[in-house]
This record gives C-alpha cells, structure tokens and sequence, in this order.
C-alpha cells in the first residue's frame, strides 16, 4: 500500500516562501503521477499542481503560474512544491495526491492515494 507524507508546511509572512516536500513509502513512487491540492476552511478542494511519473510534464493551477514549482526526485521516492510569492490567499491545508496515470491532470478525481495533509498560513 502506499502511503504519502507531507511536510515543509507552516507559518509565513505575505511574499515569502516555503518547500512542501511528499515523501512516499510502501512502494516505489516512480509509477505514478503526482498532484498537489490544496482546501481553505470552507471552500472546496483546489488542484495546484501536478507532475508526471518520470518528471518530464507538468501542469499549474491558474491562481500559483509563476510562482509554484512542483518537482520529484525519484531516487528519494518524494514530490516537492516549492511556494514563491506567497499571499494570504494561498492559507490553506495542503494535500499531495498520487495516481495511477503517469500523466494526471490537476483533477482530484485522477487520484487514489492521499496524504493526511500540510498546512500553510500566509499573514498579512
């Protein structure tokens, strides 16, 4: 069964940055495609980002183009996002998501197993 981990979450001033790292375990990761959602108190889940099974393709939120980067390193079984530009609007619990397509969209429904989730807060 595999299971995901996030961390790299937290407390940040607007404009600042972050790492959100997923680390996998149970199985190797490299099969699967990767997605980061993200959920704000009472609104519905969001996807951020998504990247492929070996890397090569990757897709963005409209809200974070320009200032998220998703990436993994394989050899680590881990995703990581990176948060530039960081505004109060971004505050949420987020969520890292694999699939079984190896190139997923940013569709929570293209996804089987998540994460217990990060969260991030950006102050104003």
């Amino acid at each position: 069964q595999l299971q995901l981990v996030e961390s790299g979450g937290g407390l940040v001033q607007n404009g600042g940055s972050l790492r959100l790292s997923c680390a996998a375990s149970g199985r190797t990761l490299d099969i699967y495609g990767i997605g980061w959602f993200r959920q704000a108190p009472g609104k519905e889940r969001e996807g951020v980002s998504c990247i492929s099974a070996h890397g090569s393709t990757t897709d963005y939120g409209d809200s974070v183009k320009g200032r998220f980067t998703i990436s993994r390193d394989n050899a680590k079984n881990t995703v990581y996002l990176q948060l530039n530009g960081l505004k109060p609007e971004d505050t949420a619990v987020y969520y890292c998501a694999a699939s079984i397509l190896t190139v997923p969209t940013i569709s929570s429904d293209e996804y089987d197993y998540w994460g217990q989730g990060t969260q991030v807060t950006v102050s104003s």
